[in-house]
């Protein structure tokens, strides 16, 4: 085999407490992250077993191009069978931990079964030799910041931590992931937010995951010059370019606001009239009294999209306060101030739970008139419940959905019971078609088209054609915002292995990723009826137009029948 050589994969046996080594499949070259993932479930874990079962598989799988010096490429998936949804479930998170994998050549770590005591926490460490179960029980119940600063008594400052806070530990269904980034202070800010993957490590037993990459160096390509000179020029190519994400993706709230896809009050409306305050140049304009600034959340990254938010001390608050936060936590709960929403993303990492599900549990619940529109106070204080385990702490961090059974309320904006984020499917509606059809819900990182002027018979396709490109991107390491395409990918894969790696050959794991995908969702017992959208999607207009999703069932279904002979569909950009 060419170019990387002797990679591996860890076994995690979490009934019998053990870690085990084997050779990674060569018919598994090409695949990584994403794409990985959902071939390993597809594979190994019954799509009809209990998400919080023993029977249900963890996977952690670092990208291809992770551990090489291609930039902004360390990107992480975390897969499972979602407790959310019910389907199968990718959530993907920046940070060093898919970065230090890599450069000790593990392709991914598959962890299964659930120890004999509920009650008993474990970790894993990881180094080049190998990887162990220890027990962590003195981590237990630890938010996530407490969490690292405890470990890093214990281990070197080259290691990188994979871990879960409270919500996980309680198997809430908006549970996230969180992963360091590359900071000196290793922040546990990075997370793979979506779908609850953070319950199902938390079913596992497994408080943390430790990386020591030691002194290993970048992993190398086949073809080293080559490749070095490919990652020179696209660097190049990229940081003279507009660099979309220069201040962040906060940046982008006054484009929705306009687009009516800044939802307000539980997405009733479109647009917010506090989008001045919540506008992510309030953020940087902070930079000068308050401190923080712009930086990268992994090694090797060139976008630098991550912004540390301090407060009004100086004293650092959080890191990064990201556009679907402001609108989840902040817009959709009529929350106007930029700096109360970054207290409540704040907590939630410590907590360990999905800032997109658990703004949308808050406005449901302020909708059905549980507590004012607007109380920031409020919104933290029910987040500390959270840890307390409070019937309503449980009901918010268990999601959308819960917290609507709950209150009994008729506007739930979830589709396959993960709730709907920031980009509003009416105004955007091909991205609503990613919505109806992606195996992963509504999750605006499987296929996002912001052009609210797409005719009717062009909507399918540019929905497939965005989740091809995103599923591939989402395998390769590569971040999202890096905006690659088929073809890049498909440059940089050649020079790693050293032959020939066509474009056509990275299109099709795109594709095939979302065969497994959906495959696994029929095994479990999903159907493919397009007609997915809620009815309030369907019938509370908004925007000066007033537009409802309004897109006919046969013309979502095409979404998953497989679009030919598009040279577009090489050059389109990832999206997210």
């Amino acid at each position: 085999m060419s170019g990387p050589s002797n990679d591996r994969l860890i076994r995690i046996d979490m009934t019998q407490l053990a870690a085990t080594t084997e050779p990674y499949p060569d018919a598994w070259k090409l695949l990584g992250g994403r794409a990985l993932s959902a071939a390993i479930l597809l594979a190994e874990c019954p799509a009809d077993c209990d998400p919080l079962g023993p029977d249900n598989v963890l996977v952690m799988a670092p990208g291809v191009l992770s551990g090489t010096a291609a930039p902004t490429s360390g990107r992480i998936s975390i897969g499972g069978k979602s407790p959310l949804t019910g389907g199968i479930k990718e959530a993907n998170a920046g940070g060093n931990p898919g970065q230090d994998l890599m450069k000790l050549g593990y392709r991914a770590v598959i962890v299964t079964g659930q120890p004999a005591d509920p009650d008993k926490r474990y970790a894993v460490e990881v180094n080049e030799e190998g990887a162990v179960v220890v027990e962590a029980d003195d981590c237990k119940g630890m938010w996530n910041y407490a969490l690292i600063e405890h470990l890093s008594e214990r281990y070197s400052g080259t290691t990188s931590f994979i871990s879960i806070g409270p919500a996980g530990e309680m198997k809430l269904s908006g549970a996230s992931v969180a992963c360091t980034d590359q900071d000196q202070e290793r922040r546990p800010a990075r997370h793979a937010a979506r779908g609850g993957l953070g319950a199902v490590m938390g079913s596992k037993g497994l408080k943390y995951v430790s990386v020591e990459p030691g002194k290993n160096p970048t992993r190398q390509p086949a073809k080293r010059k080559e490749f070095m000179q490919l990652c020179k020029a696209y660097t190049k190519d990229y940081t003279e370019g507009p660099q979309m994400f220069k201040t962040g993706t906060s940046s982008v709230v006054p484009v929705a606001n306009m687009l009516s896809t800044f939802p307000y009050k539980n997405r009733t409306e479109g647009s917010s009239p506090d989008a001045e305050t919540l506008d992510g140049a309030r953020i940087v304009e902070s930079f000068e009294t308050y401190g923080g600034g712009m930086h990268n959340c992994m090694t090797g990254c060139i976008v630098q999209c991550s912004n540390v938010v301090h407060d009004k001390d100086g004293n650092y608050r959080t890191s990064a306060l990201e556009f679907e936060t402001l609108t989840l936590l902040g817009a959709n709960c009529a929350i106007a101030s930029w700096e109360d929403v970054a207290d409540l993303d704040r907590l939630c990492d410590e907590l360990g739970l999905d800032t997109i599900e658990t703004g949308a549990a808050l406005a449901i619940y302020m909708d059905s008139g549980g507590m004012e529109f607007g109380d920031a106070e409020g919104a933290k204080r029910i987040l500390r419940e959270i840890a307390e385990g409070t019937d309503l702490g449980k009901a918010i961090g268990n999601g959308a959905v819960a917290t609507g059974k709950r209150q009994k309320h008729h506007r739930v904006p979830t589709v396959r019971g993960q709730a709907i984020p920031a980009w509003d499917p009416r105004p955007l509606k091909a991205t609503g078609i990613t919505y109806a059809t992606s195996p992963q819900g509504a999750d605006h990182t499987a296929g996002l088209i912001v052009n609210p002027g797409l005719p009717v018979d062009e909507l399918a396709q540019a929905s497939q054609e965005s989740q091809v490109v995103n599923a591939a991107t989402d395998s390769s390491g590569f971040c999202q915002f890096l905006q690659p395409n088929i073809t890049n990918i498909a440059e940089f894969y050649s020079l790693l292995y050293g032959e020939e790696i066509t474009r056509e050959q990275v299109a099709d794991i795109g594709w095939k990723c979302l065969e497994d995908e959906w495959e696994f969702n029929d095994r479990a017992g999903f159907s493919r009826d397009p007609d997915q959208m809620p009815d309030c999607m369907k019938q509370d207009a908004i925007g000066p137009a007033n537009v409802v999703f309004d897109v006919e069932p046969d013309v979502i279904a095409k979404a998953y029948e497989r679009f030919e002979g598009r040279e577009e569909l090489f050059s389109q950009k990832a999206s997210g």
